[in-house]
């Protein structure tokens, strides 16, 4: 891996197909930053289309940044005036002669407004349509869309959006909905995500307390304190469909994503297919998520998530929200279908028609994706910051990695800890699983604390090798876990690390083996130093 990425612009590579792309979509902003950018240049150029980064100021010299034909500086490290400043990111497009606008994931990727802003300024807004956006976006308003269509969706209850009560009143009504439904139930914000608004109440004594404690989370993060009630489903897998959608009327689902590792309703290992999900459960979901994105008008790609339960009756599926952009974990479904869904929103962006047919889309094999993330497990989780040091990827066939890392790449604290995803493929889950933990062993990250051994331990437990799997498989199986004590290889690595602030991955071997024989065989203990 390189110290530092080139200082020289490379021009776009030479489209390797579809080169009628290139005529409609040119040059494309990208809306974000880290990994996902990088990812959206390297897709952008074997299409033919030149891409403009944008950053904040502690990203100046961001992989991503020095990747793109083109790049801005657009404000300070807060996202409020930076990444979340649309019209600066709309300056940037006019002033760089974009045609185009891909938001990546996070920041403004759901906002219908900036989508509706690209699209008036006379640009492709390469995601869904505004109203599209709008509509999923509000949980309230989705989970009515998803019962018209004939989506299961879990018992709940929620208010109506003009109902004029007094916040007591309200509370009354939703007090006497948590009865009917049954405890436990979940106070969830009606624009929320990712586990903020959301409360667990057991009894009914606590729900007073958890629905001021939901609104007040939810205005803080959503300017809106909106919440409704759902039935609590006790560990259930929480799965989700990856859509396509183009212009035309044409949706096909490219299956499902098991999901359920989540520490705090943030997903860590994700893996296609799930190991629970038989065809015809999958044909289930997929036909309810398709149903569901054509009633709202969908296009591009999308993600439909669910949550599914077990009881003596069987499987049951239900409507949980829909992701109107591209997921973190999109790449799983790559390996596991044989495709690339950022080609395919470009491609969709641009007006070209589906060429996939429902029939022919099968799993092949098996996926896994770890989120590698400047973390310290051992210590509450607490994010961690420093300079890397050492970088170097593993080598193995099955082997990909997601990231905007490289020698000397400062990791602050003003973003997202997230620092790569590690995705590998194998014939089986089984081959997938061993591939994984290899890999993490193989992954050499030198200069801050990362989750890889509590990664490693995970795909380790015996409750995961035999795919039962849950929401609740952290709390249930991980609680008292704890790193293995240091050794020589770790204070030997740290020590190389330190000799060799700006070197390579390869004189940081070479100086590692004067002190301790050959120690780049065992890669995986470095990465938690």
């Amino acid at each position: 891996m390189l110290e530092s990425p080139p200082l020289v612009r490379t021009p776009p590579a030479s489209p390797t197909y579809n080169t009628h792309i290139s005529a409609r979509i040119t040059r494309v902003l990208i809306a974000n930053r880290g990994e996902i950018a990088v990812r959206i240049i390297r897709a952008c150029r074997e299409l033919g289309i030149a891409s403009v980064a944008v950053y904040s100021e502690p990203d100046a010299r961001a992989l991503h940044v020095r990747l793109a034909d083109q790049a801005r500086l657009i404000g300070p490290a807060p996202p409020r005036e930076s990444y979340l400043r649309a019209d600066k990111l709309l300056a940037v497009a006019a002033e760089t002669g974009c045609d185009a606008v891909h938001p990546g994931y996070g920041f403004l990727s759901e906002n219908d407004a900036f989508a509706q802003a690209v699209n008036d300024a006379g640009l492709a807004w390469i995601g869904p349509p505004p109203p599209a956006i709008r509509g999923m976006g509000l949980k309230v308003e989705s989970r009515a869309t998803a019962i018209a269509a004939g989506v299961p969706v879990v018992p709940g209850f929620e208010l109506p959006s003009e109902h004029g009560l007094s916040d007591s009143e309200a509370d009354l009504r939703l007090a006497e909905a948590a009865m009917a439904i049954g405890y436990p139930v979940l106070v969830k914000a009606s624009a929320g995500g990712g586990g903020k608004g959301m409360r667990l109440v057991e009894d009914p004594e606590r729900l007073d307390e958890a629905l001021a404690a939901a609104r007040r989370e939810a205005q803080a993060a959503f300017g809106n304190p909106t919440v409704y009630l759902e039935k609590y489903i006790r560990n259930p897998r929480h799965i989700e469909i990856q859509l396509l959608a183009d212009k035309h009327g044409n949706i096909v689902h490219l299956g499902e994503r098991e999901c359920s590792i989540q520490r705090r309703y943030q997903k860590i290992i994700e893996e296609a297919p799930s190991p629970a999900v038989s065809a015809e459960l999958r044909e289930k979901m997929g036909s309810g998520a398709v149903a569901l994105a054509r009633a709202v008008g969908y296009e591009g790609a999308g993600t439909v998530e669910f949550i599914v339960g077990q009881d003596a009756l069987g499987q049951h599926y239900y409507f949980l929200e829909m992701n109107t952009r591209l997921q973190v974990e999109h790449p799983v479904t790559e390996l596991a279908y044989g495709l690339d869904l950022l080609h395919w929103q470009l491609r969709i962006a641009a007006g070209e028609e589906l060429t996939l047919r429902q029939e022919d889309l099968k799993p092949r094999g098996h996926a896994i994706e770890c989120r590698l993330c400047a973390e310290d497990p051992a210590a509450g989780f607490l994010p961690q910051v420093g300079r890397i040091g050492v970088y170097r990827e593993p080598q193995s066939p099955g082997v990909r990695v997601d990231t905007a890392l490289y020698e000397g790449w400062e990791v602050g604290a003003d973003y997202d800890p997230l620092l790569a995803k590690l995705i590998v493929h194998g014939p089986d889950r089984d081959t997938a699983i061993q591939r994984a933990a290899q890999a993490l062993r193989d992954y050499a990250v030198l200069g801050l604390t990362t989750n890889s051994e509590y990664l490693q331990a995970i795909l380790a437990h015996p409750a995961f090798l035999a795919g039962e799997l849950s929401t609740g498989f952290i709390t249930q199986h991980m609680e008292g876990w704890a790193p293995a004590p240091a050794t020589e290889l770790h204070w030997a690595a740290a020590a190389v690390a330190a000799a060799v602030p700006r070197g390579t991955a390869q004189q940081a071997s070479s100086a590692a083996s004067t002190a301790l024989h050959n120690p780049w065989q065992s890669l995986g203990a470095w990465s938690n130093v």
